[in-house]
């Protein structure tokens, strides 16, 4: 942003390269502590801009929403129980009657599940919650920027990159829990922020602290990648005494462990036979789910049920966040964030650089982690660096853009954009057929501003911003078309994919995702499982969250998903399962379940083979569906093959 282009009266209310306005008349002169900007006045264009930026986010989130149907119905069915029973709501069970759990804490759930509570069971009640939350994170993102650089500018362009991120259109128009994950890391490093300018510092820490409990209930141990960046920032810029500071963040991880470890104390006390089995963990154990399958077994690869890293994830190493699956999801800033991000430490004040080792930090360590982990890894995952990516870059380009009468900042200001055009390129080019005249625009485009920006010093000052201008269109073009490839395609299934086809993993929804939905029963097969219903307390069994997910659904009713979502958890085992039988409380047993009918996998969607009717190569499942195929008599009701459980063993 230039500010020599804002009316006169304005400059003394942004800040400039010093970093630190004039304090107010008569007010108390204080040193070190970077100046509060509570009261910085919006500018009539900046408010337009912020108006125009939230509704064209909104448009494009919500634009053909219900096209994706359940989107991810492992979860849906989820949201849906949740609408139906207070105790599934709190434990995120995956039925109403609470089996089994979901594989993660509930609270991105929650939302979803009171929407449908509120408005019935419906696509958009289910997305549209996802949606907002988006809206709402390009608008604390742009917040947070802005008070860190001052800028207005610097605010709108950081919103702006976030919203026309592929996978971030692809995640706030979907139920994974990565969109809440989101909202809540961008505002743990908001309060961060308000700490590092406040003469009260605690209360923002704690409130940052909280925040990532909260991500922690959101999307378990991936919402304490932050901590190294929050942490680090607040030592090294507070401006207390270092004794306080200490104090301080301990306090903060007090409020952490508080917001995230009130619901894990719960679950981990309530008596195990009262309440749903723990899915994704082998001994009905929280702890077990948070430290193992979905904690340190993400980064070993050492996950029961799941196949280790390498060719079964993706080859790990540096580079991992270019390749061809992901690279387009989330990558296009990604190098210019990295080179800009640097250089601009390297000159920024007080204020700047506090603001860049939150986001640089937040980052590196998530870039490091995903490129390293060898457990499950998804290339929606990358959402988590969105943010990163897009506040960096505009404060970066903040600070370097005041000094650009440096011949080496402006040679980095032209490199970066060189690079990005050409990586821009790159990813284009493996779209294939997918309008391909568009790479060639945004390579010859984005090079000619970079060679203006190599001599902007000697540019006046209007021709300067035009070209910083044809610069940023150049960058963007390449992320905006595939944003909007994204949000005009339905996608479903457990590992959706943004943009058109790569040569990686199908865009849209396709590749192995497609794959991976739930069932989809016809209305007469709906129609047979909603037959005396409310005798059961199950209407159906089958083998396979995504498969139970499908039929709960579509009939409304409690569906149970034995094994949990791959069919490998020990839950129900035989001996339970019989019971349940005997006992009345389950009508039908619908064969072929599993991972939609495919067999086993995980819950973030992974193989791990093909077995019996049930869909189970192994364990309770296979038993549970030997047993019921040896002792009731198979229906075939429209192709399905199904067994009535209420007539009796054979």
């Amino acid at each position: 942003m230039d500010t020599h282009t804002l009316p006169p009266d304005a400059l003394g209310r942004l800040a400039q390269p010093t970093d630190v306005p004039p304090p107010e008349a008569g007010a108390p002169a204080r040193t070190g502590r970077p100046p509060a900007l509570p009261d910085l006045p919006r500018l009539a264009w900046e408010r337009a801009g912020l108006a125009g930026l939230l509704l064209g986010t909104a448009a494009l989130y919500l634009w053909g929403l219900s096209e994706s149907g359940w989107a991810n119905s492992f979860y849906a069915a989820a949201a849906q129980a949740g609408s139906e029973s207070w105790k599934a709501f709190f434990f995120g069970s995956s039925d109403a009657a609470n089996a089994i759990t979901v594989d993660k804490t509930p609270l991105s759930l929650w939302p979803m599940a009171l929407s449908i509570r509120v408005f019935g069971l419906s696509s958009w009640s289910l997305l549209v919650p996802q949606a907002l939350i988006g809206v709402a994170s390009v608008a604390l993102l742009h917040a947070t920027v802005r008070r860190t650089t001052g800028s207005a500018g610097a605010g709108l362009l950081a919103g702006a990159i976030l919203a026309l991120t592929p996978v971030a259109v692809l995640m706030f128009r979907f139920d994974n829990p990565d969109a809440m994950l989101v909202l809540l890391l961008i505002g743990s490093v908001y309060a961060t922020v308000r700490a590092l300018e406040s003469p009260k510092p605690l209360r923002w820490l704690a409130l940052g602290g909280a925040l990532v409990g909260l991500a922690f209930l959101t999307k378990m141990l991936q919402g304490f990648l932050v901590l190294p960046a929050l942490a680090a920032a607040y030592a090294l810029f507070a401006t207390v005494p270092w004794w306080r500071r200490i104090g301080h963040l301990l306090v903060a991880f007090g409020s952490m462990l508080l917001a995230g470890g009130w619901w894990i104390a719960i679950v981990e006390l309530w008596p195990a036979s009262s309440r749903p089995w723990i899915g994704g963990s082998q001994d009905n154990s929280i702890l077990e789910l948070t430290l193992g399958y979905n904690g340190f077994g993400r980064l070993t690869g050492d996950e029961t049920g799941s196949v280790g890293g390498g060719n079964g994830w993706g080859e790990t190493g540096l580079w991992r966040m270019f390749n061809s699956e992901i690279g387009g999801q989330a990558s296009w800033l990604l190098p210019a964030a990295l080179v800009l991000g640097v250089a601009a430490l390297c000159c920024a004040g007080r204020r700047g650089g506090a603001g860049l080792t939150l986001w640089m930090g937040w980052l590196v360590v998530t870039w490091l982690t995903f490129s390293f982990m060898a457990g499950i890894f998804h290339a929606y995952y990358t959402v988590a660096l969105a943010p990163a990516v897009a506040a960096v870059v505009a404060i970066a380009l903040h600070t370097l853009w005041q000094r650009r009468a440096s011949l080496v900042v402006s040679g980095v200001l032209a490199f970066a954009t060189a690079l990005t055009s050409a990586w821009a390129f790159v990813l284009l080019d493996r779209a294939g057929d997918w309008h391909p005249w568009l790479r060639y625009v945004v390579a010859t485009v984005g090079f000619a501003a970079a060679l203006m920006l190599g001599v902007v010093r000697h540019l006046p000052r209007r021709v300067a911003g035009a070209v910083a201008g044809v610069a940023l269109l150049a960058v963007l073009s390449g992320p905006f078309a595939f944003s909007l490839a994204t949000a005009s395609t339905p996608h479903t299934g457990s590992i959706p994919t943004s943009g058109p086809t790569t040569g990686g993993m199908g865009g849209g929804g396709g590749g192995a995702g497609s794959l991976l939905n739930g069932s989809d029963p016809s209305g007469v097969l709906t129609e047979a499982l909603l037959e005396d219903a409310e005798a059961f307390t199950w209407v159906a069994a089958t083998s396979g969250s995504n498969s139970a997910s499908g039929y709960q659904l579509a009939t409304g009713e409690p569906v149970m998903a034995i094994g949990g979502f791959n069919g490998s958890d020990p839950s129900p085992t035989l001996a339970q399962f019989q019971e349940y039988v005997a006992d009345g409380e389950i009508h039908w047993y619908v064969a072929g379940g599993g991972m939609g009918g495919m067999g086993g996998g995980t819950a973030d969607g992974g193989p791990v083979g093909m077995g019996g009717p049930g869909g189970s190569s192994s364990g309770t499942a296979s038993q549970i569906s030997t047993w019921v195929s040896e002792n009731f008599t198979a229906q075939t009701i429209d192709g399905v093959t199904v067994y009535d459980l209420s007539e009796g063993i054979q």
